[in-house]
């Protein structure tokens, strides 16, 4: 499965940076508070219902995913997304505050190969933020696109002296999308096992019941341990 892939993506990140700096200071913190510290905020420029705030990406009870009014302000953006050949879920600008820190964690089943692709837009940056995926600290230059498999433990610190603000986009996989990965350059894993296969497999091990079974049985329940 793919890691992280950088996309050969054009995007003119100066206009996107004077739009990002007129927009209202309406950010809100981001919804999942205990896999951060400092501060991590959120702008949301489309979302489930088309709600400003309606900070989770997940549909929920609405129908689709709409624009909401602040993307009015966005015309840059607006014009970024529409060359898009993909159905786009959420679009989302993040600013992981100086000094924040987004701990290791995972967003169940939000990768390529299920189907939908987060990509990051670094807008603003700075050398000394910290991106690590599965332990593979992945470099993001302003005005580059990258996708990172969000399914993988990942984490990341912001150490700079400024804000690190990514335009977030996540779009669903389609023909257009899979040729354009097709072509980028990435890194890749092995798929990981799912859950109720291992629990089988450490079943039938343990009724064996022998040195070796239970050895790799113990093997088996400590990468369940890793993938949680």
């Amino acid at each position: 499965m793919i890691r992280s892939a950088k996309i050969d993506w054009e995007i003119n990140i100066l206009t996107l940076r004077q739009e990002i700096l007129l927009l209202p200071s309406t950010w809100s913190p981001h919804f999942n508070t205990q896999h951060y510290e400092g501060e991590w905020t959120v702008l949301p420029l489309r979302a489930p219902g088309g709600h400003h705030d309606r900070i989770i990406p997940d549909l929920m009870q609405e129908g689709e995913y709409q624009d909401t009014p602040l993307m009015q302000n966005c015309p840059a953006i607006r014009q970024l997304i529409s060359t898009f050949q993909c159905p786009i879920r959420s679009v989302r600008l993040l600013n992981l505050k100086r000094g924040a820190i987004i701990k290791e964690h995972r967003d169940h089943e939000l990768a390529f190969e299920h189907g939908e692709a987060r990509l990051h837009i670094p807008v603003f940056t700075n050398e000394h933020v910290e991106f690590f995926v599965q332990q593979e600290r992945i470099i993001m230059e302003p005005g580059e696109c990258w996708y990172i498999n969000a399914n993988l433990p990942h984490r990341v610190a912001n150490y700079g002296p400024t804000d690190r603000i990514h335009l977030v986009i996540d779009c669903t996989v389609n023909d257009w999308l899979r040729e354009l990965f097709e072509r980028s350059p990435k890194t890749t894993v092995a798929e990981e096992r799912k859950t109720g296969e291992l629990l089988k497999m450490i079943f039938e091990l343990r009724l064996q019941n022998t040195d070796i079974t239970n050895k790799l049985a113990d093997e088996l329940e400590q990468s369940l341990l890793e993938q949680a």
